[in-house]
């Protein structure tokens, strides 16, 4: 026990857990910790469901304020907003507190509110397309890899040509444009697009607009550097992304973290190792996003994820069992807080058996105590001053000091409306993009398409000869039309006519190509 406790003793600033478990006795005189200058290493908090995870994170987010430290967390179930308010003193948390030797005070920690695309209560948070790139729209959309690559290739045209994919209209047009008898010669030289896979594209964005995502992607795009802030007082912000709303919808609003992520990847410098973190950002249900995610997409989040840190930014993944992160990330993961598993199904006596092989060789029997913890009990392994992995321990996590539930609704929307963000995100704007410009050069392409028309009539009545009414088939001929065929979903999106003169035009409009990140993300323009 005095070993594992040593490996604890640190001489810097560090974020207090809790307290040493050890021969079924709980030891306030032997404290866990985690060093603030390591937790830009990232981490994993992992459990069942019910083990306190959310607990953990609230506790480990108001130590990270308290230090300056802004901090991200994606409230999944609506019951992490009560960070922001002082917590309610009682007996189980005195209780908790002494067990722990914890000096335990009701604290409301700074608080930003926020939702995707104003879906639920908080500031709305949007991305457009060409900022969300083609890599995680693909994921969002569920496209196979051909057809992720034909995506990717109407962003390379949409960027060259200076054709800003706000909204997902936007991606539309442009697509329908690709696919008809004018747009296919822009693609020839660089690969070109089918209507098959163009009509897949667009059923799928059909699709997620009918779901009510369409109000996720538009303007004004949230400026991911607003998660960097502290408060007036010194302490960090803590920004939570309320997701209740949408929770049904695991693919979106798990890409989007990516999105925040990816974002803050290209646009922060490089800053070594700092003395503490820039941002320590929480993604919780992390299995969601590595679910049904391509190898391409697998390895931009596991070099998003090792390049991060030395922009002062630590992740930590939040999900059930280790195994639901892929080893190339795991290993990066240098802060575990293991909450306990459960071992009922052959499938989780396996889960559980993976799990004991990712911790360093431990004293205790793994197998054993992670089954038996109770509520609010973890085993703990971080990363020391040294950069070195302490000895395991299991631990009894302290109390967090903040209400432990979430505010009531109409605090809540009190707290969003008070935010000096408010009136820069909330209100939509659709201004002039691909659509507008597509549609203008259509009506033009249009009109002049009748005027023609009407000269052509015009100097075909006055070459009819007397006798012969004007618009009769000629001498030989039946005047009978041939059966059209039944339009195709591409042509029933561009419509008869549309586009004509678009090749000449915007085709011919060299816009400044957009430089894009590892996810496809476009770099902002500040």
């Amino acid at each position: 026990m005095s070993e594992i406790a040593a490996g604890y003793a640190f001489d810097g600033p560090a974020l207090d857990l809790g307290a040493l478990l050890w021969d079924g006795s709980c030891h306030p005189d032997a404290p866990v910790r985690v060093p603030l200058a390591t937790l830009n290493r990232h981490g994993l908090v992992a459990g069942a469901t019910g083990t306190g995870k959310t607990k953990t994170l609230q506790l480990i987010a108001e130590q990270l304020s308290a230090q300056g430290v802004p901090v991200f967390l994606a409230d999944i179930k609506g019951d992490v907003s009560g960070i922001s308010t002082p917590g309610q003193d009682g007996g189980k948390v005195r209780a908790r507190a002494a067990e722990v030797g914890q000096t335990w005070e009701a604290k409301g920690f700074p608080c930003e509110f926020y939702a995707l695309g104003g879906t639920g209560p908080g500031i709305p948070v949007r991305a457009t397309v060409t900022g969300f790139g083609p890599v995680l729209l693909s994921k969002v959309l569920q496209l196979n890899r051909t057809q992720e690559q034909s995506l990717g290739l109407i962003f390379h045209y949409a960027d060259a040509k200076g054709l800003e994919l706000v909204d997902l209209k936007d991606l539309r047009a442009v697509v329908a444009f690709l696919v008809s008898d004018t747009g296919k010669a822009e693609l020839k030289g660089i690969g070109g697009l089918s209507t098959v896979t163009a009509g897949v594209i667009l059923r799928a964005i059909t699709a997620l607009e009918q779901q009510g995502a369409g109000a996720f992607f538009g303007e004004p795009e949230f400026d991911t550097g607003e998660l960097l802030r502290t408060a007036d007082d010194g302490r960090g912000i803590v920004s939570v992304l309320e997701l209740p709303a949408v929770q049904d919808r695991p693919q979106l609003f798990s890409t989007f973290l990516m999105w925040l992520l990816a974002d803050l990847f290209h646009d922060l410098p490089e800053v070594g190792d700092p003395e503490k973190p820039k941002l320590v950002f929480f993604f919780d249900e992390a299995h969601l996003l590595f679910k049904d995610a391509s190898k391409a997409f697998l390895e931009s989040i596991t070099q998003t994820v090792r390049l991060i840190r030395s922009k002062g930014v630590g992740v930590f993944f939040v999900t059930q069992t280790p195994k639901d992160v892929p080893a190339d990330v795991l290993a990066q993961l240098g802060n575990r807080v293991q909450h306990a598993l459960r071992a009922f199904t052959p499938d989780d006596a396996k889960a559980l058996k993976a799990t004991v092989r990712t911790f360093p060789n431990s004293p205790y029997d793994l197998e054993e105590v992670l089954t038996g913890l109770g509520t609010g009990e973890a085993v703990v392994t971080v990363l020391s001053e040294t950069g070195a992995p302490t000895p395991v321990a299991a631990t009894r996590m302290r109390a967090p000091e903040s209400l432990m539930g979430p505010v009531a609704p109409d605090v809540l929307d009190a707290a969003v409306k008070a935010s000096p963000l408010y009136g820069r995100y909330a209100q939509a704007v659709d201004r002039e993009s691909a659509y507008e410009k597509l549609t203008a050069e259509q009506r033009a392409a249009e009109a002049a398409a009748e005027e023609a028309a009407a000269r052509a009539a015009a100097g075909q009545e006055a070459a009819v000869p007397a006798g012969r009414p004007a618009g009769t088939a000629s001498s030989g001929g039946t005047g009978a039309r041939a059966p059209e065929e039944e339009p195709s979903l591409v042509e029933q999106v561009v419509g008869s006519g549309i586009f004509r003169s678009l090749a000449r035009s915007v085709g011919t409009q060299l816009g400044r190509e957009i430089t894009r990140s590892l996810f496809g993300t476009a770099r902002r323009r500040r």
